[in-house]
């Protein structure tokens, strides 16, 4: 098998950039297929002339799509709340999946997916954590997890900010998306899980604001945000999220350890241009994900790819995915009640219940 032949499921605009990633940039790829139930993304994948080109087809029922002959991996790019059913979809079609974070917003229904997927051992099913990708973020992992550079890593302060959105987008994508510690901070918590080796967590603090977005308010969100999560063994985690930024896409991360302190793009940057004048010196910054983590999707279609063609284990399993968002909907409740949401040493969530009978 030289080349993989591979669907994309969605439209909007993480799903056409994987298009154009996996056909520009991923060699060994061969898009035949995408598919949109959206009428908007219908008619705006009908006029692509890269489309045609490339001889992609264009389906708008997702189960007709699997029954395409020779279609072997499905990149799913929808929305949330479809993500477990059409994992569960394809791989009951024998389809590799790379499915975008998260699996779903539902705990109980992602570890059902994670379940049915060990029933299928021939199929490669990865969850969509491109940070991990990133070339700054893995050589940041190289200097902590395998050369020691800062002694035993035990705080993790991360932030995932975006630039304030007027376009009315954010607001329709947001009540689909889980909540703010559920879709900002996953990223940032997967890397400090991964970072600090899979600490167990003990207790999740949450609170918010509404600054921005006070639509948000009927879906019961914010659009900012402070999570704080204690790990067992005295590792700590702080996490900021943003949907209101007005310079730009603010993504950094730092690490603290016992003998020095790692950090990920404290001050972000569009390039290495700076202009000097009057003002000062300033420089410019990205203005969404994209720009930043371009390189980081390539890479990862590209091992997802790989790990198909030479049946390698997947870069990131489902299973890292389910670790992550248990300490996202932790976050999420506690700040939705104002409570602090705490596990046992085992890593299992303790429910309202027994903590009020001492238990916790």
């Amino acid at each position: 098998m030289d080349r993989v032949q591979i669907a994309v499921v969605g439209l909007g605009r993480m799903g056409k950039r994987h298009v154009h990633t996996l056909i520009h940039r991923t060699p060994r790829a061969h898009v035949v297929a995408v598919c949109t139930n959206q009428p908007h993304e219908i008619e705006w994948a009908q006029q692509n002339e890269e489309y045609k080109t490339f001889g992609i087809k264009l389906y708008d029922d997702y189960d007709k799509m699997l029954e395409q002959p020779g279609l072997q991996a499905v990149w799913i790019s929808t929305s949330t709340d479809v993500h477990s059913s059409q994992t569960l979809a394809a791989m009951a079609k024998g389809k590799h999946v790379l499915c975008e974070k998260p699996l779903s917003t539902d705990l109980e229904e992602a570890q059902s997916v994670i379940d049915a997927a060990k029933g299928y051992p021939g199929l490669k099913v990865m969850a969509g954590f491109s940070r991990r990708f990133d070339a700054s973020y893995r050589d940041a992992a190289v200097k902590i997890l395998q050369e020691g550079a800062i002694g035993s890593p035990f705080m993790v302060r991360s932030q995932t900010c975006d630039l304030l959105d007027t376009t009315g987008f954010f607001i329709k994508y947001a009540t689909r998306n889980g909540g703010i510690f559920v879709d900002c901070a996953i990223h940032d918590i997967d890397l400090t899980l991964w970072y600090l080796s899979d600490a167990v967590p003990k207790a999740c603090w949450g609170v918010g604001t509404l600054q921005q977005h006070p639509e948000l308010k009927a879906s019961n969100d914010v659009d900012n945000a402070v999570g704080i999560v204690e790990f067992w063994g005295g590792k700590i985690a702080y996490f900021h999220c943003s949907r209101t930024q007005a310079h730009g896409h603010d993504v950094s991360t730092e690490v603290t350890g016992t003998d020095g302190k790692i950090s990920v793009n404290l001050v972000p940057r569009m390039n290495n241009v700076v202009l000097a004048d009057k003002r000062g010196m300033t420089h410019e910054v990205q203005p969404e994900y994209w720009q930043r983590f371009e390189m980081a999707f390539a890479t990862e279609a590209n091992e997802f790819v790989d790990a198909i063609l030479h049946n390698k284990p997947v870069p990131v399993p489902m299973e890292t995915g389910q670790k992550v968002m248990l300490i996202a909907r932790a976050l999420q409740d506690a700040l939705w009640t104002g409570e602090v949401s705490r596990f046992d040493e085992a890593g299992k969530r303790i429910e309202k219940a027994a903590t009020e009978n001492g238990h916790a």
